[in-house]
Protein backbone atom coordinates (compact mmCIF):
# COMPACT_ATOMS: atom_id res chain seq x y z
CA UNK A 1 0.00 0.00 0.00
CA UNK A 2 1.60 3.29 -1.10
CA UNK A 3 1.63 5.97 1.58
CA UNK A 4 1.85 9.75 1.40
CA UNK A 5 1.19 12.67 3.72
CA UNK A 6 -2.58 12.33 3.11
CA UNK A 7 -2.93 8.55 3.29
CA UNK A 8 -0.76 7.87 6.34
CA UNK A 9 -3.28 9.12 8.95
CA UNK A 10 -6.08 7.23 7.17
CA UNK A 11 -4.10 4.00 7.17
CA UNK A 12 -3.21 4.48 10.85
CA UNK A 13 -6.89 4.87 11.73
CA UNK A 14 -8.09 1.87 9.71
CA UNK A 15 -5.38 -0.62 10.73
CA UNK A 16 -6.76 -1.49 14.22
CA UNK A 17 -10.04 -2.79 12.70
CA UNK A 18 -11.82 -1.93 15.94
CA UNK A 19 -15.23 -0.24 16.11
CA UNK A 20 -16.02 2.57 13.64
CA UNK A 21 -12.85 3.81 11.89
CA UNK A 22 -14.39 7.20 11.13
CA UNK A 23 -15.15 7.73 14.82
CA UNK A 24 -11.48 7.04 15.57
CA UNK A 25 -10.54 9.54 12.87
CA UNK A 26 -12.85 12.19 14.37
CA UNK A 27 -11.44 11.55 17.85
CA UNK A 28 -7.89 11.95 16.55
CA UNK A 29 -8.72 15.23 14.80
CA UNK A 30 -10.57 16.57 17.85
CA UNK A 31 -7.72 15.85 20.24
CA UNK A 32 -5.19 17.47 17.93
CA UNK A 33 -7.38 20.56 17.58
CA UNK A 34 -8.02 20.84 21.33
CA UNK A 35 -4.27 20.63 21.98
CA UNK A 36 -3.64 23.24 19.28
CA UNK A 37 -6.25 25.65 20.63
CA UNK A 38 -4.81 25.52 24.15
CA UNK A 39 -1.22 25.53 22.86
CA UNK A 40 0.34 27.32 19.90
CA UNK A 41 -2.93 28.97 18.84
CA UNK A 42 -2.74 31.11 21.98
CA UNK A 43 -0.21 33.24 20.09
CA UNK A 44 -2.35 33.69 16.97
CA UNK A 45 -4.64 36.75 17.26
CA UNK A 46 -6.77 35.70 14.26
CA UNK A 47 -7.60 32.37 15.96
CA UNK A 48 -8.43 34.08 19.24
CA UNK A 49 -10.83 36.43 17.42
CA UNK A 50 -12.65 33.40 16.00
CA UNK A 51 -12.76 31.48 19.29
CA UNK A 52 -14.07 34.58 21.07
CA UNK A 53 -16.90 34.95 18.57
CA UNK A 54 -17.79 31.27 18.17
CA UNK A 55 -17.03 29.70 21.53
CA UNK A 56 -17.09 25.93 22.05
CA UNK A 57 -19.61 23.19 22.75
CA UNK A 58 -19.46 21.26 26.04
CA UNK A 59 -17.73 18.27 24.41
CA UNK A 60 -14.85 20.38 23.18
CA UNK A 61 -14.61 22.51 26.32
CA UNK A 62 -14.17 19.21 28.17
CA UNK A 63 -11.39 18.12 25.82
CA UNK A 64 -9.63 21.47 26.09
CA UNK A 65 -9.66 21.31 29.89
CA UNK A 66 -8.47 17.70 29.85
CA UNK A 67 -5.70 18.18 27.28
CA UNK A 68 -4.59 21.78 27.82
CA UNK A 69 -3.11 23.80 30.65
CA UNK A 70 -5.52 25.54 33.00
CA UNK A 71 -3.89 28.93 32.29
CA UNK A 72 -4.52 28.53 28.57
CA UNK A 73 -8.16 27.66 29.20
CA UNK A 74 -8.53 30.57 31.59
CA UNK A 75 -7.19 33.06 29.02
CA UNK A 76 -9.50 31.67 26.31
CA UNK A 77 -12.48 31.93 28.64
CA UNK A 78 -11.53 35.40 29.84
CA UNK A 79 -11.67 36.97 26.38
CA UNK A 80 -14.73 34.92 25.33
CA UNK A 81 -16.68 35.91 28.44
CA UNK A 82 -15.63 39.53 27.98
CA UNK A 83 -17.02 39.57 24.44
CA UNK A 84 -20.33 38.08 25.62
CA UNK A 85 -20.55 40.70 28.37
CA UNK A 86 -19.89 43.56 25.98
CA UNK A 87 -22.00 42.35 23.05
CA UNK A 88 -24.92 40.35 24.40
CA UNK A 89 -25.53 40.55 28.14
CA UNK A 90 -24.96 44.08 29.42
CA UNK A 91 -25.10 44.76 33.15
CA UNK A 92 -27.55 47.60 32.51
CA UNK A 93 -30.14 46.55 29.97
CA UNK A 94 -31.12 49.10 27.28
CA UNK A 95 -34.71 50.29 27.12
CA UNK A 96 -35.34 48.24 24.00
CA UNK A 97 -34.06 44.74 23.21
CA UNK A 98 -31.72 44.53 20.26
CA UNK A 99 -33.23 41.72 18.17
CA UNK A 100 -30.20 41.51 15.89
CA UNK A 101 -27.91 40.96 18.86
CA UNK A 102 -30.26 38.35 20.31
CA UNK A 103 -30.24 36.56 16.95
CA UNK A 104 -26.43 36.75 16.91
CA UNK A 105 -26.32 35.34 20.45
CA UNK A 106 -28.54 32.46 19.35
CA UNK A 107 -26.16 31.74 16.47
CA UNK A 108 -23.16 31.80 18.81
CA UNK A 109 -24.84 29.42 21.27
CA UNK A 110 -25.25 26.88 18.49
CA UNK A 111 -21.70 27.34 17.24
CA UNK A 112 -18.33 25.81 18.16
CA UNK A 113 -14.91 26.63 16.74
CA UNK A 114 -13.73 23.01 16.89
CA UNK A 115 -17.02 21.55 15.57
CA UNK A 116 -16.71 23.70 12.45
CA UNK A 117 -13.11 22.67 11.92
CA UNK A 118 -13.81 18.97 12.48
CA UNK A 119 -16.74 19.02 10.04
CA UNK A 120 -14.55 20.45 7.30
CA UNK A 121 -11.64 18.13 8.04
CA UNK A 122 -13.84 15.04 8.23
CA UNK A 123 -15.25 15.85 4.80
CA UNK A 124 -11.68 16.18 3.49
CA UNK A 125 -10.79 12.84 5.09
CA UNK A 126 -13.78 11.19 3.40
CA UNK A 127 -12.47 12.45 0.06
CA UNK A 128 -9.10 10.85 0.84
CA UNK A 129 -10.85 7.59 1.80
CA UNK A 130 -12.72 7.68 -1.52
CA UNK A 131 -9.50 8.34 -3.44
CA UNK A 132 -7.68 5.49 -1.67
CA UNK A 133 -10.61 3.15 -2.32
CA UNK A 134 -10.42 3.92 -6.05
CA UNK A 135 -6.63 3.64 -6.40
CA UNK A 136 -5.46 1.10 -3.78
CA UNK A 137 -6.73 -2.52 -3.78
CA UNK A 138 -5.06 -3.16 -0.41
CA UNK A 139 -7.00 -0.33 1.17
CA UNK A 140 -10.26 -1.66 -0.27
CA UNK A 141 -9.53 -4.93 1.51
CA UNK A 142 -8.64 -3.14 4.76
CA UNK A 143 -11.80 -1.04 4.52
CA UNK A 144 -14.00 -4.13 4.15
CA UNK A 145 -12.41 -5.69 7.25
CA UNK A 146 -13.62 -2.98 9.64
CA UNK A 147 -15.86 -3.98 12.54
CA UNK A 148 -18.62 -1.56 11.59
CA UNK A 149 -19.41 1.98 10.45
CA UNK A 150 -21.68 4.02 12.71
CA UNK A 151 -24.84 5.66 11.37
CA UNK A 152 -23.48 9.22 11.28
CA UNK A 153 -20.39 8.20 9.36
CA UNK A 154 -22.32 5.89 7.05
CA UNK A 155 -24.24 9.03 6.01
CA UNK A 156 -21.01 11.05 5.71
CA UNK A 157 -19.19 8.43 3.64
CA UNK A 158 -22.12 8.10 1.25
CA UNK A 159 -22.92 11.79 0.80
CA UNK A 160 -19.62 13.68 0.63
CA UNK A 161 -18.41 14.19 -2.95
CA UNK A 162 -19.91 11.06 -4.53
CA UNK A 163 -18.43 12.07 -7.89
CA UNK A 164 -14.96 11.36 -6.52
CA UNK A 165 -15.75 7.64 -6.55
CA UNK A 166 -16.83 7.70 -10.18
CA UNK A 167 -17.75 4.26 -11.48
CA UNK A 168 -16.64 2.76 -8.13
CA UNK A 169 -19.54 4.34 -6.25
CA UNK A 170 -21.81 1.27 -6.31
CA UNK A 171 -19.08 -1.07 -5.07
CA UNK A 172 -18.17 1.38 -2.29
CA UNK A 173 -21.83 1.74 -1.36
CA UNK A 174 -22.30 -2.02 -1.15
CA UNK A 175 -19.33 -2.54 1.19
CA UNK A 176 -20.17 0.49 3.35
CA UNK A 177 -23.80 -0.61 3.59
CA UNK A 178 -22.64 -4.07 4.63
CA UNK A 179 -20.44 -2.62 7.38
CA UNK A 180 -23.29 -0.53 8.76
CA UNK A 181 -26.20 -2.83 7.94
CA UNK A 182 -24.82 -6.12 9.22
CA UNK A 183 -23.85 -4.50 12.52
CA UNK A 184 -27.27 -2.85 12.77
CA UNK A 185 -28.91 -6.25 12.18
CA UNK A 186 -26.83 -7.70 15.00
CA UNK A 187 -27.80 -4.82 17.31
CA UNK A 188 -31.50 -5.40 16.64
CA UNK A 189 -31.12 -9.06 17.63
CA UNK A 190 -28.94 -8.26 20.65
CA UNK A 191 -31.26 -5.59 22.05
CA UNK A 192 -34.23 -7.91 21.57
CA UNK A 193 -32.42 -10.72 23.37
CA UNK A 194 -31.36 -8.36 26.17
CA UNK A 195 -34.94 -7.17 26.63
CA UNK A 196 -36.22 -10.76 26.72
CA UNK A 197 -33.60 -11.67 29.34
CA UNK A 198 -34.77 -8.86 31.63
CA UNK A 199 -38.36 -10.03 31.33
CA UNK A 200 -39.80 -11.90 34.33
CA UNK A 201 -40.26 -14.98 32.15
CA UNK A 202 -36.46 -15.35 31.93
CA UNK A 203 -35.85 -15.35 35.69
CA UNK A 204 -33.17 -17.90 36.51
CA UNK A 205 -31.70 -17.97 33.02
CA UNK A 206 -28.11 -16.84 32.45
CA UNK A 207 -28.08 -17.07 28.66
CA UNK A 208 -27.13 -13.45 27.92
CA UNK A 209 -25.21 -14.47 24.76
CA UNK A 210 -22.97 -11.41 24.93
CA UNK A 211 -25.83 -8.89 24.91
CA UNK A 212 -25.31 -7.21 28.30
CA UNK A 213 -23.73 -4.17 26.63
CA UNK A 214 -26.22 -4.04 23.73
CA UNK A 215 -27.72 -0.74 24.92
CA UNK A 216 -24.32 0.94 25.02
CA UNK A 217 -23.30 -0.49 21.64
CA UNK A 218 -26.59 0.67 20.11
CA UNK A 219 -26.11 4.21 21.39
CA UNK A 220 -22.56 4.18 20.01
CA UNK A 221 -23.87 3.09 16.59
CA UNK A 222 -26.58 5.77 16.58
CA UNK A 223 -24.49 8.67 17.90
CA UNK A 224 -20.84 7.77 17.33
CA UNK A 225 -20.21 8.28 21.05
CA UNK A 226 -19.18 5.80 23.74
CA UNK A 227 -20.99 6.03 27.06
CA UNK A 228 -18.61 6.47 30.02
CA UNK A 229 -18.53 3.36 32.20
CA UNK A 230 -19.92 5.23 35.20
CA UNK A 231 -23.04 6.15 33.18
CA UNK A 232 -24.01 2.54 32.52
CA UNK A 233 -25.38 2.05 36.02
CA UNK A 234 -26.08 -1.05 38.06
CA UNK A 235 -28.93 -2.22 35.84
CA UNK A 236 -28.67 -5.85 36.96
CA UNK A 237 -29.96 -4.81 40.37
CA UNK A 238 -32.96 -2.96 39.01
CA UNK A 239 -36.31 -4.28 40.13
CA UNK A 240 -37.93 -6.34 37.39
CA UNK A 241 -41.29 -5.10 36.26
CA UNK A 242 -43.87 -7.81 35.68
CA UNK A 243 -45.21 -7.75 32.14
CA UNK A 244 -48.90 -8.42 31.93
Amino acid sequence: MQENICSIPVNDVFLPKDRCPMCRMRDMLEERKAEYITGSAMMEPSVRVQTNQQGFCFRHFEQMVRLGKRLSNALILESHLQLISEEYVPTIAPKKIDKKKMAALGTMLGDCFICRDIKQNMENMVRIVHAMWVSEPEFRQLYAQQQFVCLEHFYLLMNVDQKGLGKNFQAFYEVTSMLAGSYLERLVKDVHHFASMTDYRSIGSNNWAGTKDSIERSIEFLTGELLPVEDIGDWENEEEEEVT
